[in-house]
């Protein structure tokens, strides 16, 4: 059973995540603080966690960058009534994998959590991706520049394999919003770009020639 660590402050909120995530098969454990949060989360293995952005302890971004930092890589979908634009930005640069915004519906949520978990399993037919001296290992999800190890937030794991995958074909926004996060484009966000660049300083430091190129007016290109 899928396993999903809800931290979220609001009694009621978190009773109606629970509710709906438990009709889709999930197994939910409640965290109603952020240190909560992290001392579950740091304690025992989860398939995904739903993050609250405004916490009563501790602030969400606090928490899903302790969490990055600390090596913990579990897929997590932050969850705020701050819709704007960089207030997206700010979570998910943090670390966090998705942004749903209040109110939601929470069909839509369950929904994005099972995209989340389907993106995060690799191909079965193949182990390993490499691009000149860059290499992906799908099994271990671990990624080496040359001699130099990279460390991957899950969605920068699948925005790589899905760049790799295409190697030398220039690929548009929508492509890769919709193959990485699963639902349809919004011409209005720019989620991708936000990682794409985070992507570009793991990927292309200083010392090594650049890899991952943007295509002006179509998208992107590796290799």
């Amino acid at each position: 059973m899928t396993r999903v660590l809800t931290i979220e402050d609001d009694e009621i909120t978190a009773k109606e995540i629970m509710a709906e995530l438990s009709t889709h098969g999930f197994e939910v454990t409640w965290a109603a603080t952020g240190r909560d949060g992290l001392a579950q989360a740091s304690s025992q293995p989860f398939d995904v966690i739903t993050l609250d952005r405004m916490l009563p302890d501790i602030d969400g971004l606090e928490v899903v960058t302790f969490l990055r930092a600390s090596g913990i890589d579990t897929p997590i979908l932050m969850i705020s009534a701050l819709s704007d634009v960089d207030e997206r930005i700010r979570g998910l640069r943090a670390g966090g994998d998705d942004y749903l915004t209040k109110p939601f519906v929470p069909d839509e949520m369950a929904a994005r959590l099972e995209v989340m978990l389907r993106r995060r399993k690799p191909a079965a037919s193949q182990s390993k991706l490499k691009v000149q001296d860059l290499e992906l290992d799908l099994i271990a999800r671990i990624a080496h520049r040359g001699t130099q190890k990279i460390r991957l937030s899950p969605t920068e794991f699948r925005l790589l394999e899905y760049l790799m995958r295409n190697s030398s074909q220039v690929v548009t926004r929508t492509m890769i919003f919709e193959a990485v996060w699963g639902y349809s484009f919004d011409p209005g966000t720019n989620v991708v770009d936000v990682h794409v660049t985070g992507l570009r300083r793991k990927i292309d430091p200083e010392e090594f020639p650049p890899l991952l190129r943007t295509v002006r007016g179509a998208g992107y290109v590796l290799g």
